[in-house]
């Protein structure tokens, strides 16, 4: 492990002498605060915020036989993390405990899903009633939940986004926008970005350009992509692009109202329009913020000039929120809103649930009529009583305990102080996001932009669980990249290249 690692460790500690996780902006005055490098030793082994929690006693299978169960029974496909892979037992709010009691500090919420907190009271006691009430009628049947949350969900989105298809996950979601742009437009090819991530089933396999994602055998047809307009590691920059409270280390002359790097990235969206396209179009995916590959930011304006090309082509465009909705980014209750963008469908799953499997497309009524024209579209478990019930309780304690506040003013308060690390230790190469979606992109020199090595990055990983903090990992280089995703808006999510990312 490096030694400016072992620094930027004890710069990242947060002490805190009051009880829980605070909800606003950390002060000395509250007794939480950062502390410098030089108030702790190489050695000094962080303490835990406190916890009034106390987990039930485990006792389920032993540890050895869940590892043979699951070498023996579950998918060969390697994606537990660590090489001693963590046996979680319980969960409560910000909190983790596994099978021997230990406690961690979640800052990675199932991939942002775990969006109010594990075991929300509210939202436990509304799922515990319904399941006592009826849990599954499929649609051929009303019940009220169903109606209750599509009211809920549709007041919060804008005209003419009205019409609401409940499902079950992400990549169901994404699949069935693919579906409705193409019976809509009578056209074929849809166009996402380059490291974009909408999901892992044959269809939207197409749309996901992340290499490890995709396989040899043919899948996802009449899907293109296109240069993603990352303005840290892409081939253009500049000082002003980001929505965001921190902006990267490259210099640029834009004025702050004019962005050249987002007329360059323009230049080459048009290109694919002009080359990998027919000249009538689907579509266009994208993620307001780019998750999966590292808390992408595009330059402020791309997005509502890339619409406009879009829709001289027939296309649709479609705002994958599967990670920015539901306040994460704190300026606004959705990713979208903060491009000046208005989409024609909008797909939404992870933190709609609070963990518990559901998803949704948004659309307008006349897209949602050329689908019905076309097909009879149906799903079994989508928009069942459980899933109804909880979805609306989740958007109830958004609302009742102003999360999304919450994530605007602590988040932004985390990206500048991380923005005064990146300033101090060479190997954080960017800090960016918005609200409580971060990333913190970890670097070999800040000159080459290198990805830091695997091994320092396996120990990075290793030393936060060892101290009691669960992130993740990804991003096109997901062996150098951390993902944390905070519940309850409380924390952060760190991915991409060689990224901490925070939500």
């Amino acid at each position: 492990m490096t030694l400016a690692w072992r620094h930027l460790l004890r710069a990242l500690y947060l002490e805190t002498s009051t009880p829980g996780t605070p909800k606003t902006c950390p002060s000395p005055k509250a007794g939480a605060f950062w502390t410098s490098v030089a108030k702790l030793g190489l050695h000094t082994k962080p303490s835990m915020p406190p916890c009034d929690f106390t987990p039930e006693r485990y006792q389920s299978l032993a540890y050895d036989r869940v590892l043979e169960i699951h070498k023996q029974h579950l998918s060969p496909v390697l994606t537990a993390y660590f090489s001693e892979p963590l046996l979680l037992h319980q969960g409560h709010m910000e909190w983790l405990f596994d099978y021997e009691g230990n406690r961690y500090l979640d800052f990675f919420s199932g991939i942002v899903t775990v969006s109010v907190g594990h075991c929300h009271p509210k939202v436990n006691a509304v799922a515990q009633k319904q399941l006592g009430r009826l849990w599954h009628t499929s649609a051929v049947f009303f019940h009220p939940p169903i109606h209750e949350y599509a009211e809920k969900l549709s007041a919060l989105l804008p005209e003419p986004l009205k019409v609401i298809f409940l499902l079950n996950s992400g990549s169901e979601a994404n699949d069935l926008a693919m579906l409705m742009a193409r019976a809509h437009s009578n056209n074929t090819d849809i166009i996402s970005f380059r490291g974009a991530y909408h999901g892992c089933s044959p269809y939207t396999l197409g749309l996901t350009n992340v290499g490890f994602y995709k396989m040899e055998l043919p899948s996802g047809m009449g899907c293109q992509s296109t240069m993603c307009p990352d303005v840290f590691r892409g081939p253009w920059g500049g000082s002003h692009c980001r929505d965001s409270p921190v902006q990267t280390i490259r210099k640029c002359s834009c004025a702050s109202d004019c962005c050249q790097a987002k007329d360059q990235y323009i230049e080459q969206f048009k290109d694919t329009l002009s080359t990998s396209v027919a000249k009538s179009i689907a579509g266009f995916f994208a993620e307001p913020i780019q998750g999966v590959n590292g808390v992408v930011q595009y330059p402020k304006g791309f997005l509502k000039e890339a619409f406009e090309l879009v829709r001289e082509r027939g296309g649709v465009c479609i705002a994958d929120e599967v990670q920015t909705g539901f306040g994460r980014l704190g300026s606004h209750f959705w990713g979208f809103q903060t491009h000046g963008v208005l989409p024609d469908i909008v797909t939404m799953a992870k933190g709609i649930g609070n963990g518990f499997p559901m998803a949704a497309v948004v659309t307008t009524p006349e897209i949602a009529k050329s689908l019905a024209k076309r097909l009879l579209h149906f799903n079994t478990f989508g928009g069942n009583p459980m899933a109804c019930a909880i979805g609306s309780s989740v958007l109830e304690v958004i609302k009742e305990e102003n999360l999304q506040e919450n994530s605007q003013e602590v988040g932004t308060y985390m990206l500048l102080k991380f923005a005064k690390l990146r300033d101090e230790f060479e190997i954080v190469g960017d800090v960016r996001g918005k609200g409580l979606m971060i990333g913190i992109e970890m670097v070999k020199d800040k000159t080459s932009r290198q990805p830091l090595p695997r091994e320092e990055v396996n120990q990075i990983h290793q030393d936060c669980k060892r101290m009691g903090l669960l992130i993740g990992r990804g991003g096109t280089f997901s062996q150098e990249n951390l993902l944390v995703e905070v519940p309850s808006g409380k924390g952060f999510f760190i991915s991409g290249r060689d990224v901490f990312v925070l939500h």
